[in-house]
C-alpha cells in the first residue's frame, strides 16, 4: 500500500479555502468519511478516526455540538457553516445528515469510498433506529449512493474503551466498501457490546417498545416549560434480533434499507377496498 503528496485543484464551486486542500492521492486505500452524532469532541469519533487511519485517507466531518436524537433533521431554514478543526477535521453547525450532505456534495473533491457514522455513546438498537442522528448519518450516504455504516459501543460510560469497535469497524470496512452495488439501497448498523466478545451476530432490528412522559416544571422567572422523560418497556425475546446480540455479547450487524413500506400490509390494504367520492 503507497501513496504520494499532491496539491490538488478543487472545482470554483468548492469554498475558497478549499481551493488548494492538501490531500493524499489514493494508491490501493480508501477514501473514508467519518460523522456522528455525539459532536466532533466526542471520544467515539476521535476512537473512530484513529483506528481508520491504517486503512485509508479519514475527513471527519462532524457536528459542533451534540446532537444525539435528531433523526434525519436537515437544516434547511438557515444557512450551514463549518470551520476547520485540525487536519482533515470539520465542525458543521449542523445535524449528522447535513454533514454528510456537505462533505459529499461539497467539501470533498470526490466523494468517499465509503462513510463511517459512529462510535456513538450507547447502543442503537430496536426502536432507537427511529431517533439516531448515528444512524441517520449513514443513511444518508446511502441515500447519494455512497457505502455506510453506523457503529455504536453499548456503554453509556464517560470513560469507555472504544477501541475494539473502531477495529471491528477497520476490519469490515474494506469488504463493505467494495459492495457498491449491494449498498445503493442499503446500509448497515453495527452494534458492539461493552464487554469481552464472542462473535459476530447478523441480525433483524429487535423491538422495544418506548414510554414517553412530559414533566412540566416552573423556571425561577415562574415560566413554565416541559421536559421530556423516555424509557423502555419490557423486550421482546426475539433471538435473531440487535438486541438479544448484544445480551449475548456479540457484535450485531444489521442491514438496513430507508423503504419503510410494509409490504405484508400491501394484500390487506387492497381488501379494504378504500375509494374516493369526489366529494368536499
Amino acid at each position: 500500500m503507497g501513496c504520494k503528496w499532491s496539491w490538488v485543484q478543487i472545482p470554483p464551486s468548492r469554498p475558497s479555502r478549499f481551493r488548494h486542500f492538501h490531500i493524499q492521492e489514493n494508491l490501493a486505500i480508501f477514501d473514508i468519511l467519518v460523522t456522528n452524532d455525539d459532536g466532533i469532541d466526542a471520544p467515539g469519533i476521535r476512537a473512530l478516526a484513529e483506528k481508520l487511519r491504517e486503512v485509508g485517507e479519514v475527513t471527519v466531518v462532524a457536528p459542533a455540538r451534540e446532537m444525539s436524537a435528531v433523526s434525519h433533521a436537515l437544516t434547511i431554514h438557515e444557512p450551514l457553516r463549518f470551520e476547520p478543526v485540525e487536519h482533515r477535521m470539520f465542525k458543521v453547525e449542523g445535524t449528522p445528515a447535513d454533514c454528510v450532505n456537505l462533505a459529499v456534495m461539497k467539501l470533498l473533491p470526490k466523494p468517499p469510498d465509503i462513510v463511517v457514522s459512529g462510535i456513538n455513546r450507547g447502543a442503537n438498537v430496536g426502536d432507537d433506529l427511529a431517533y439516531s442522528g448515528t444512524v441517520a448519518g449513514a443513511r444518508e450516504a446511502a441515500m447519494l449512493g455512497v457505502p455506510s455504516m453506523a457503529v455504536s459501543l453499548a456503554s453509556k460510560d464517560g470513560s469507555a474503551d472504544y477501541s475494539h469497535a473502531a477495529a471491528f469497524a477497520a476490519q469490515i470496512l474494506p469488504v463493505l466498501a467494495g459492495k457498491k452495488d449491494w449498498s445503493r439501497r442499503m446500509f448497515l448498523n453495527v452494534n458492539v457490546p461493552d464487554s469481552k466478545v464472542k462473535g459476530v451476530r447478523i441480525t433483524s432490528q429487535g423491538r422495544r417498545p418506548s414510554w414517553t412522559k412530559v414533566a412540566e416544571k416552573v423556571d425561577p422567572a415562574s415560566r413554565i416549560y416541559y421536559w421530556v422523560k423516555q424509557g423502555f418497556t419490557k423486550v421482546e425475546k426475539e433471538a435473531l434480533s440487535d438486541i438479544s446480540a448484544l445480551r449475548d455479547s456479540y457484535i450485531s450487524v444489521t442491514p438496513l434499507q430507508f423503504d419503510f413500506t410494509a409490504y405484508s400490509a400491501l394484500e390487506e390494504l387492497q381488501s379494504w377496498d378504500l375509494r374516493f367520492n369526489g366529494s368536499r
